[in-house]
């Protein structure tokens, strides 16, 4: 049993020990998180996942160019998805030429100092090909490149290493590439999951300095946000960073305020989960209850269409981290949140298996990706 397994129980069974978060929050107890869709109308079954998937995967495998990759004429953080995706598929195994050939594209980016160094943005590749490294270890195979990749990534943290203290907005987090680069909650969440799901603990005094750069980037007024916006918003929601007086993509308010958007919001809370919170911190507590009020499979909430394969991305993933069957949104309705998440996906594949976004920002005008984005969601819809 991995740590980040063992971490995961224990936080099922702390927030079993309550009558469910909305009951925290003073809601009546048949809308706790999780609650029964006995209650709901029987949705139409949707095309499977398996199906969906296999379309997927015969979409990707003619488009792996002859480096190996796909879409390497971005960089090679593209491939390391895809090739994750792959492997979290079900359907492709780490003998598959396609998985090996990609491998060893990637191992090509590796510097002296371990890490995926020489990737045009190094934190973003190595913390992804780390994941797809670890998915495809087999009889140790990959253990020298995994722990010089764990401990790469250690480095591209801003803390004192770098003359900055734990006052500094920039401390705990992580950027596209590193030291020179700000840092923002999308890289420092992949960092902070390729370090757990590789197996360090929870208790990892680099993850504990990452969870004061997470808690910076959540519109709660509490200990945990000194930023001077904090209070503004106070939703419970999440931004895209605190540095540099902070930066969110769905903009600001009138007052100056940083709005919250969903996938910055699951991603925030699927980081904090994995630094060890459990259900009684007032952090978790408050993203929760954002989620509840913002729940839709339609949109990207705050942001609309744009980011939204990401956000099936982290969405799903963060409620495969939770463990719960159905999320019970804030009028007190019960969604099965695999059977809607694989319903969203299925109505919008493309006839030749693959996944796109017309609303082309961060890169989803990319089918490579986002379809890629699209396997890695629907990976986590399967029941463990």
């Amino acid at each position: 049993m991995t740590s980040a397994t063992t971490s995961r129980r224990r936080f099922l069974g702390r927030g079993a020990q309550s009558l469910g978060f909305l009951a925290w929050m003073g809601s009546r107890p048949d809308r706790s998180f999780g609650a029964s869709v006995a209650a709901q109308a029987a949705a139409p079954q949707p095309e499977s996942a398996a199906k969906l998937i296999e379309r997927g995967i015969a979409f990707l495998r003619p488009r792996q160019d002859a480096k190996g990759g796909w879409s390497t004429q971005r960089e090679p953080g593209v491939t390391a998805l895809v090739v994750t995706a792959l492997l979290r598929s079900g359907q492709v195994t780490p003998e598959d030429p396609a998985v090996t050939r990609a491998l060893a594209y990637l191992e090509g980016f590796i510097g002296p100092n371990g890490g995926l160094s020489e990737a045009p943005h190094a934190n973003y590749t190595t913390s992804i090909a780390l994941v797809a490294f670890q998915e495809a270890n087999r009889n140790g195979r990959y253990d020298r490149t995994i722990k010089a990749a764990q401990n790469f990534l250690k480095t591209m943290q801003w803390d004192e290493t770098e003359g900055k203290a734990r006052e500094d907005a920039f401390y705990g987090g992580a950027g596209y590439g590193g030291r020179n680069s700000r840092p923002d909650l999308s890289n420092t969440a992949f960092l902070i999951e390729a370090l757990r799901d590789t197996g360090l603990p929870a208790d990892d005094p680099n993850l504990k300095k990452a969870l004061v750069f997470v808690s910076r980037c959540q519109n709660l007024r509490s200990e945990f946000n000194d930023q001077s916006w904090a209070a503004k918003v106070n939703d419970g929601g999440f931004i895209y960073t605190p540095a540099n007086g902070g930066e969110s993509m769905a903009g600001k308010t009138a007052d100056g305020g940083l709005r919250s958007y969903a996938s910055m919001t699951y991603a925030g809370l699927k980081s904090m989960i994995y630094a060890g919170l459990d259900r009684n911190d007032p952090r978790v507590k408050a993203a929760l209850t954002y989620i509840t009020q913002h729940y839709t499979l339609d949109e990207n909430p705050g942001l609309g269409q744009q980011g939204l394969y990401y956000y099936y991305h982290t969405f799903a993933k963060t409620m495969a981290v939770l463990g719960e069957p159905t999320l019970t949104d804030a009028a007190g309705t019960a969604h099965d949140w695999r059977a809607e998440l694989i319903a969203a996906l299925a109505k919008r594949q493309h006839d030749d298996g693959s996944w796109v976004n017309p609303a082309d920002r961060f890169m989803e005008g990319d089918p490579n990706l986002v379809t890629a984005y699209a396997l890695l969601a629907l990976a986590y819809t399967r029941k463990k």
